[in-house]
């Protein structure tokens, strides 16, 4: 009885590895019913038996590299299945009502995968016609089937095993972000046009003196050739 080769670490994309070594493994071909599950058997493209099993939530994805117990990789590729692949009517739509495809199939829950002119999903006679419904155009086809993760999908984040760092700190000058101008300070030139109050002198410390202030008597008005109201 051949004995299982016991596959517990996945490298997704094969991210760290020199491509050399991705090129020399082995591969295993798998539809997305099998790749889906964290636990499955499989026959390599050199005929051995593997045992995989990863953590519980694991999904993988067509170019992710198995690590097996005797440190052999193994690269996993995605089998091609049928799927229903759904494009805009190009006589009678317009690429939003591929938004509202994604978004209507999105309510029910389905996988999908999306694309930038076309979404995929499993073969549903009644979803293709509510899609033909919707004037989408919607044909049969065998290929890969990579559908979208969940907002707490598997280990890449996006369809193709691909993470983001999305983080970035605001600095001054980060473009798309606006930031106040600091005012620049005033300087003091011959060609100034505004009046210098004069600084307030420091009151000597001590006993305070009140000093009473009476009001500047009103100077009389004195009529001349330019004044201009009548006596």
């Amino acid at each position: 009885m051949t004995s299982l080769i016991h596959c517990s670490k996945l490298m997704p994309q094969g991210r760290g590895l020199a491509r050399v070594l991705i090129q020399r493994a082995t591969t295993i071909t798998l539809d997305w019913d099998t790749r889906q599950k964290s636990r499955f058997d499989a026959t390599d493209s050199q005929g051995r038996a593997l045992g995989v099993f990863l953590p519980r939530g694991t999904v993988v994805r067509g170019g992710d590299v198995l690590v097996a117990e005797d440190g052999s990789l193994v690269r996993v590729e995605a089998a091609p299945q049928a799927v229903l692949r759904i494009t805009a009517c190009s006589e009678h739509g317009s690429p939003f009502d591929l938004t509202r495809a994604a978004y209507h199939l999105g309510n029910r829950h389905v996988p999908i995968e999306l694309q930038p002119d076309h979404l995929k999903i499993e073969p549903d006679h009644v979803l293709a016609d509510m899609l033909r419904a919707m004037h989408m155009t919607v044909i049969e086809v065998s290929e890969s089937f990579e559908p979208e993760n969940g907002a707490y999908g598997d280990h890449g984040g996006s369809s193709h095993g691909h993470g983001h760092d999305h983080g970035h700190s605001h600095e001054q000058g980060h473009t798309g972000h606006a930031h106040a101008a600091h005012a620049e300070p005033h300087v003091h030139g011959p060609d100034c046009q505004h009046e210098h109050a004069a600084p307030a002198a420091t009151p000597p410390a001590g006993k305070r003196i009140a000093i009473p202030v009476r009001a500047a008597p009103a100077e009389p008005h004195v009529h001349g050739p330019g004044c201009g109201h009548g006596h």
